[in-house]
């Protein structure tokens, strides 16, 4: 019969923070380690849970060790519009490896909704990710008008009544877009309203500005030719992916609009549609060629997602951390 310490060990592999964290409260004991324990949990839990806002900040439960706190922060949303360091502002490319590593392990503990929940916020950040190389940073609100506003621009520019429409954003991102070239010198209440609710329409509206305007704005047009086709080329594989099978599958969820939850063979299916489409562009095929040979979950996606951003992204093994430092504590 397994003994208490080789349930809460098996309950760390497979990084079922809660349920640790529950057992020890209702009196589990782990020789005067509880408390190291419960803080792991703690944030190993939060970050699992994708809470970016409070990645990186001291945990109740108790104190984490600051390499991992650290670690979390590179993909922290910033709370105030001067907090230093920038985390996920600043790059992208660190929020992504963590969210492939939570697609992997969401995977393998079966958890399709909480899969496709990372999956959506994958693809409304992907335009961003696609932008990065080219403004220096990841739509930082501090810095983006340097990149975007300017003589011949039409980002975040109100239409006048009866002109004609020349720019394809539509209104909410319009909104959003003016919004994010002064909101950093608002208070933090407003800097926070505008990353919960208008942040995700600037990527879009990014995207749109590089796959699919008709009658680009100086937003492109300043920029060089050859960096302009590669922009274009990797926004284009963003909206793909965006638009495709995988990230649609939202709508049947209890995190969508709907109240099915799709089995792991329906998220297979979608990523196999994903990927034809994705394949039709000539990035696409290129990032997915070896995905035969890849042990991801979900062939080819992190070939995709660098891809798109122009780096290397492979799954991060934070979250791992914390489980073998929890299997140590427990043992």
């Amino acid at each position: 019969m397994e003994t208490a310490r080789e349930v809460l060990t098996a309950l760390a592999r497979r990084h079922a923070f809660g349920d640790i964290a529950a057992l020890v409260a209702s009196g589990f004991r782990v020789d005067g380690e509880s408390t190291r324990v419960a803080a792991l949990c703690a944030f190993g839990q939060r970050v699992l849970d994708l809470d970016a806002e409070d990645f990186g900040m001291p945990e109740e439960a108790g104190e984490v060790p600051k390499d991992l706190l650290d670690r979390a922060r590179a993909s922290r949303m910033p709370q105030a519009p001067r907090e230093r360091p920038r985390g996920a502002l600043g790059s992208l490319r660190p929020a992504y490896a963590l969210l492939l590593e939570v697609v992997e392990i969401r995977w393998h503990r079966r958890e399709m909704a909480a899969l496709v929940a990372a999956l959506h916020i994958a693809g409304e950040y992907l335009p961003m990710l696609a932008w990065e190389p080219v403004l220096g940073h990841a739509g930082d609100p501090a810095r983006l008008g340097e990149s975007v506003s300017g003589p011949g621009s039409r980002f975040g520019v109100p239409i006048e009544p009866g002109a004609a429409r020349r720019c394809d954003h539509t209104r909410p991102e319009r909104s959003a877009c003016e919004r994010s070239l002064r909101v950093a010198n608002e208070p933090p209440p407003g800097w926070r309203a505008y990353l919960d609710r208008q942040h995700s329409q600037v990527s879009k509206a990014l995207g749109d500005c590089a796959a699919r305007c008709r009658t680009p704005c100086s937003v492109m047009s300043r920029l060089d030719g050859r960096v302009r086709a590669d922009l274009e080329e990797r926004c284009k594989l963003a909206v793909e992916f965006t638009d495709g099978a995988l990230v649609k599958l939202r709508h049947a969820a209890p995190v969508g609009h709907g109240f099915g939850v799709p089995s792991p063979e329906e998220v297979q299916t979608a990523w196999s549609r994903s990927q034809s489409s994705l394949r039709r562009h000539r990035l696409g095929k290129a990032a997915l060629a070896d995905a035969d040979a890849d042990t991801f979950p979900l062939p080819g996606l992190p070939a995709v997602f660098s891809a798109i951003g122009a780096a290397d992204i492979t799954p991060d093994d934070l979250l791992e951390d914390v489980s073998s430092r929890l299997t140590a504590a427990l043992s």
